[in-house]
């Protein structure tokens, strides 16, 4: 994770003509280290199993490669990516996603399974552009690039997290109209995702606008939910601020598509909005769902919450972009997030060990 955000400051220091560094940067954090943490919550196994160990593996040589440019390889690396996936997803739930349209089927049962879909078909419609822009090329489209393909390797991340925050929301559950209200979440979030990357590709701003404005109503949504029906424990501090990521990260999203729209245009002057937006969802919402996910069982951690939380969201809204443009705060940027990243994964917890209490 630590070396994902390095990566993507490489390249102000050590600039490469013909290749791309933040490949590497989407690459490390989404694929490789949310990839292996997403397969290993599925298996719910104490010790890494041989597919999940064998999915990291790969993954790091489906990431070098395709920053090198060795498609060859990075073609053979996605099918086994694919199978690692699927091999999983069909022992834990189905080969046919029957779940999706059955009532009985908890909510967050519903995006565990949309996560592991969206990451195999990810690897699926990568390994199709890598194919038609570099052997076939049958379309012609501006945004068909596999970099615009690359960073949807961050849904899954966003689904399982998701996941996570609606399995903490039993109370909901007692509520027809609760119910009613997340499985309508579900659907919004999971579909608007799709259409609005679809509206991406045709390059439809107004289209976009809608949908993000779609899914930022769904995401408000969740958060006043959690709020209300989620139990007051620490796991709920981090993700209720992992959820107000999100929620900038639509606000900065929207932004975004209205800069698009205004007459005069020019992408240089709202990078800086861009790199607000990806480093929110990035290392914001995405890393807070992460480190829950793997510490789950953990908490209680002994750490101060709101002055992690406090550094967090220094790090991930004001140094990270900033550091893009200004070397110096890149530093503070790699050390901030480096000491978020150790302290959420390595802090010891506060329970002590069973034959002290007995």
């Amino acid at each position: 994770m630590i070396t994902a955000l390095v990566f993507g400051f490489v390249h102000i220091y050590f600039p490469l003509a013909h290749y791309s560094l933040e490949r590497l940067h989407v690459f490390l954090f989404n694929l490789c280290t949310g990839g292996t943490i997403l397969l290993y919550y599925t298996e719910k196994q104490v010790d890494i199993s041989s597919k999940v160990l064998a999915f990291l593996g790969f993954s790091l040589l489906y990431a070098v490669s395709a920053f090198l440019m060795w498609y060859p390889i990075t073609l053979l690396v996605s099918v086994v990516l694919f199978f690692l996936v699927e091999t999983v997803r069909i022992q834990r739930f189905s080969l046919v996603p029957v779940q999706f349209f059955s009532a009985q089927e908890p909510v967050f049962e519903k995006f565990h399974q949309a996560a592991l879909l969206c990451l195999s078909i990810g690897i699926m419609m990568a390994s199709l552009v890598i194919l038609n822009n570099e052997y076939f090329q049958y379309v012609t489209m501006e945004k068909l690039t596999l970099n615009t393909f690359f960073l949807g390797y961050s849904f899954p991340l966003s689904l399982i997290t998701l996941s996570l925050v609606f399995s903490m929301l039993d109370k909901a559950k007692q509520s027809f109209r609760t119910s009613a209200l997340m499985e309508l979440c579900f659907w919004t979030i999971t579909c608007g995702v799709i259409v609005f990357f679809v509206f991406i590709l045709v390059e439809r701003f107004i289209p976009q606008l809608f949908v993000t404005s779609a899914l930022f109503m769904a995401v408000v949504t969740v958060f006043f939910l959690y709020l209300r029906f989620a139990d007051a424990i620490q796991q709920k501090l981090f993700l209720t601020s992992g959820i107000g990521f999100l929620i900038f990260t639509a606000i900065t999203g929207i932004g975004y598509i209205f800069l698009q729209m205004s007459p005069g245009y020019d992408p240089q002057e709202s990078k800086w909005l861009l790199h607000m937006h990806v480093f929110a969802s990035l290392y914001g919402w995405n890393l807070c769902g992460l480190s829950v996910i793997c510490r789950f069982d953990d908490f209680p951690i002994k750490l101060h919450s709101p002055t992690v939380i406090a550094v967090h969201w220094l790090t991930a809204i004001v140094l990270a972009p900033l550091g893009v443009f200004y070397r110096p705060l890149a530093i503070l940027a790699i050390i901030g997030y480096s000491f978020i990243t150790l302290t959420l994964f390595f802090s010891s917890n506060t329970r002590k060990p069973a034959d002290e209490q007995s």
